[in-house]
């Protein structure tokens, strides 16, 4: 290296694209990666990552959702599905550690949320994500208000914006802006975006936002392997919320790697070795029984902008590596 040109380690980060304070990042993992196995971690699964995200300096940790137990059965699915107070107070205690705040995710349509969503003072989660597709925003707006009421931290998450059609999304993204959420998402859904359309989408998003103090988030799946670099990419854009998962786990082709994004951001605030750890001692041992990330049929799924639904189904399925057969299959139902 040409001392002349070498840089110290503390003014490296000044100099980094991505080094921005303002960026907050938010591990999915448990919530995520819930989505592979009906939400049944255990408690020393859910635990070991909390503590991993608690001492990296992830801003905050969604552990799962705020689902209807008259939909979805508690005999089939696990406690990250409903993220009961006394669940949650089993990997947080009575008092979270400081520095890293709880979320949940309110599905529009599948939540009872003036009943299941407790008065902030009450919880110890810090922040409602309320997810939605595009005909359900009126609800999402309802949920958003009821929780922001009832005194949370309040993120919009509208999901599969790339079968949105570009009036509606206009549309979607003016309501969003008068909102009282403190973040709208941009969530590629089926892992089918790529890095210059992330980029148009966040300007867009932005654009809406502007004046308004809200800011944008981002939230990629891997089925093309472009998770990671559609994050950076939404960084560039302007993205200051960021999703990630510890080795990317979630469901089909999973998400952007959390160990690859702190890597990456150069930021102090964040330490890489204790997702390291997580990712060694808890995360990989998984991978033996549960599957998950890149596999051709999600690329195909991602390609053809679909729900990786099909894909999931075929890998299950008595020939999951027919990448041919299923091409074909695809194709053929388009």
């Amino acid at each position: 290296m040409n001392p002349d040109t070498a840089t110290t380690e503390s003014e490296a980060p000044e100099r980094w694209v991505a080094y921005r304070p303002e960026i907050k990042i938010l591990d999915c993992t448990i919530r995520d990666g819930g989505l592979i196995n009906d939400h049944g971690f255990g408690d020393d699964f859910a635990r070991s990552v909390y503590n991993a995200c608690v001492a990296a300096g992830v801003d905050y940790i969604e552990i799962g959702y705020k689902a209807s137990k008259r939909i979805y059965s508690p005999a089939q699915f696990g406690a990250w599905k409903f993220c009961d107070e006394d669940a949650l107070r089993r990997i947080t205690g009575d008092t979270p550690a400081p520095g890293t705040k709880i979320s949940v995710m309110a599905d529009a349509e599948r939540t009872d949320y003036k009943q299941d969503i407790l008065p902030k003072k009450k919880s110890v989660i810090d922040c409602i994500r309320v997810a939605c597709y595009i005909h359900q925003v009126p609800m999402a707006l309802d949920m958003l208000q009821d929780a922001r009421d009832k005194g949370y931290d309040t993120m919009l998450q509208l999901m599969a914006v790339s079968v949105i059609p570009e009036s509606e999304l206009n549309a979607a993204l003016e309501l969003a802006a008068h909102s009282v959420a403190e973040a709208v998402y941009l969530v590629d859904s089926f892992g089918a975006l790529y890095s210059e359309q992330v980029h148009n989408l966040i300007s867009l998003y932005l654009k809406h936002m502007q004046g308004t103090g809200k800011e944008i988030g981002f939230h990629g799946h891997n089925n093309q392997q472009l998770a990671f670099a559609n994050t950076i990419e939404a960084i560039v854009a302007g993205a200051n919320r960021l999703d990630a998962t510890i080795n990317g786990i979630g469901r089909g082709a999973g998400n952007c790697p959390m160990e690859l994004l702190i890597g990456f951001l150069h930021n102090p605030k964040f330490q890489i070795r204790p997702i390291l750890q997580c990712c060694r001692d808890t995360i990989m041992p998984l991978s033996r029984d549960i599957e998950w990330g890149y596999r051709v049929p999600y690329a195909i799924t991602g390609r053809l902008n679909q729900h990786p639904r099909p894909a999931i189904k075929f890998r299950s399925g008595p020939t999951p590596d027919d990448y041919v057969a299923f091409y074909d299959q695809m194709v053929e139902e388009e």
